[in-house]
């Protein structure tokens, strides 16, 4: 099994509903996204994708989160935008997109803090 992983940045402001405590206030972080990326066997250039490719699909849908009230975007109006919520989003917009290179996603790390991320594979 080969793996690839990218890695992006976003800065974004959200608030969690129903939290007790600092993070129900508005608040921003720079946020760090890492995304992995599987393959059984490689392309005809030898890789399991062009990172360049796999980074323009991640930064895509980083778009859509860049410099916004997470709270604001649509599925967040749904989902509590946490860390959590945020990486299982970036997860499911980059899914099919991956399939179609003949490549698995594996998983979205989210990181709010140097010290914090949250997983979804």
């Amino acid at each position: 099994m080969y793996k690839i992983k990218v890695v992006s940045y976003f800065s974004a402001a959200h608030s969690l509903r129903g939290y007790k405590g600092k993070c129900e206030s508005l608040h921003g972080h720079n946020w760090k996204v890492e995304v992995i990326v599987s393959s059984c066997q490689l392309n005809s250039q030898g890789m399991v994708m062009d990172f360049k490719e796999l980074k323009e699909l991640t930064n895509n849908v980083i778009e859509e989160l860049d410099h916004k009230h997470l709270n604001d975007v649509d599925y967040f109006k749904e989902h509590n935008p946490s860390s959590e919520e945020i990486a299982r989003y970036i997860f499911i917009k980059l899914k099919e997109e991956i399939s179609k290179k003949n490549c698995q996603l594996e998983e979205v790390k989210v990181w709010e803090t140097e010290n914090s991320c949250a997983i979804y594979q």
